[in-house]
């Protein structure tokens, strides 16, 4: 690290628990956020100020008006730009000596799995059972940490999977529930409360690069933010998942 970079990151490290040696880690590693709405807006945005090295943005929606109520990596003047543009300049306005690569396409099988494998974690930040499930199967089968979240209306809920060998993943809590998908477009969504899960995604990705902490690993933390609770359960894997299953 040079001067300026130990000036910028020296309020991280000085917490012991990330230090000189998990600060480096974090610059030398690379994370996938699949997702620039309301969750991998405020997960980017604070990965990058954290120093994350590389960021690979995913995402093949344009910016609209109704998302920069929750959106907040997405600025007025890019309505209409693809939102891993939109979010790539913001987060070089926030750290320039972060390493952003925009894909502003629906990633699929083979693609998708060499994206995950070349990330050190993945952040599923999207809004579909589809590519959450398609997500985790490529998290198993290369071994990447994935750290989910979800949130609508007043409630919100993150996770840790695939961190640890024998951790149960994402399929093992949803099995083929994937017909029950709901949306903020039909449902609404509180601004702060996708800020809140989409930190708490953040916190969770930095832990784990940076080696610190305890990972929210075989617990679902749930928020319920109408009235301001926070429950955790413990998941356990599914020895029939066909997904993580011997």
């Amino acid at each position: 690290m040079n001067d300026d970079e130990l000036l910028l990151y020296s309020r991280q490290i000085m917490l012991p628990q990330i230090d000189l040696e998990g600060q480096q880690r974090l610059l030398d590693s690379r994370a996938l956020i699949v997702g620039l709405g309301g969750l991998g807006s405020p997960a980017a945005l604070y990965l990058a100020a954290a120093g994350v090295g590389a960021l690979t943005l995913v995402d093949y929606d344009q910016v609209e008006l109704s998302n920069l109520q929750r959106q907040i990596v997405h600025r007025r003047q890019n309505l209409g730009r693809p939102k891993v543009e939109s979010a790539a300049e913001t987060l070089a306005g926030v750290n320039p000596g972060c390493r952003i690569e925009p894909i502003p396409e629906r990633l699929e099988e083979i693609v998708l799995e060499e994206q995950v494998a070349a990330a050190d974690v993945v952040l599923d930040c999207s809004d579909n059972f589809a590519t959450r499930f398609a997500i985790n199967r490529a998290c198993v089968l290369t071994g990447t940490p994935l750290v989910s979240g979800s949130a609508i209306r007043w409630e919100g809920q993150v996770a840790v999977f695939n961190d640890r060998p024998g951790a149960p993943c994402y399929h093992c809590l949803y099995g083929d529930s994937g017909e029950l998908d709901a949306t903020c477009a039909a449902n609404g969504v509180l601004a702060p409360v996708v800020g809140i899960i989409g930190a708490i995604q953040a916190t969770e990705a930095i832990k784990l690069l940076a080696g610190a902490g305890e990972a929210l690993s075989g617990r679902l933390l749930l928020l319920d933010a109408l009235a301001m609770e926070l429950r955790t359960l413990k998941l356990r894997p599914d020895p029939g998942c066909p997904v993580c299953g011997a």
